[in-house]
């Protein structure tokens, strides 16, 4: 049982760090806690066959090949038998998104300036912006990026709604701040939510 934890052990850290993949974030692909995947690492316990399941298809490799130490050259993951292909510099793809987002919001205010130049609320335009570019993040960051993040931006995302709709009503002379109290509720929901996980068995 040694021989097959030790032999598990070495094979996960070796495919984890060819796919230059952090344990936070084998983790978070497995719904599992880094404390589980250094245990793991380190032969201190093992997952279970599911879980085993799990990490032979996120790396391209059978479950035979993680439980034996030595491996043929067919057995050897498709990383290790070809050079990865080139990856595009995602932080700059999503800072690119984003900042179209910013563009058509401007594009945006400087229309309803020309079109309605005694309209005192043209800067709504930059508010309604901010959630459809939090949203983006979002998105970048949940197929690309440490998914324990998306809790950040999730509240970011509700307190950014809140003001858009508070906001909305100052053109007709009402304030509802008070619809800032939901916003409280929320946060507690989205912290609550943050500390679900999985737990290993």
């Amino acid at each position: 049982m040694n021989d097959i934890k030790s032999a598990i052990a070495k094979n996960i850290t070796e495919l984890r760090q060819a796919k230059n993949m952090t344990q936070l974030e084998l983790a978070e692909h497995l719904n599992y806690s880094d404390k589980a995947v250094s245990k793991w690492e380190r032969a201190e316990s093992m997952p279970d066959v599911t879980v085993l399941a799990q990490i032979a298809e996120l790396f391209g490799v059978t479950l035979d090949y993680l439980i034996h130490e030595e491996h043929t050259q067919d057995a050897l993951p498709a990383a290790e038998k070809k050079p990865a292909p080139p990856r595009y510099n995602r932080p700059v793809i999503m800072g690119l998104s984003i900042m179209l987002v910013c563009l058509l919001g401007l594009f945006a205010y400087v229309m309803v300036r020309i079109l309605a130049q005694n309209w005192g609320y043209a800067w709504l335009c930059f508010v309604y912006t901010l959630p459809v570019a939090l949203i983006v993040w979002l998105v970048f960051n949940s197929i690309w990026f440490v998914k324990r993040r998306n809790y950040l931006i999730v509240s970011l995302l509700m307190w950014a709604c809140l003001a858009c709709i508070q906001m909305s009503f100052l053109p007709a002379g009402i304030n509802i701040c008070l619809i800032y109290l939901l916003g409280l509720l929320g946060q507690i929901i989205i912290v609550m939510w943050s500390r679900i996980k999985k737990q290993p068995e």
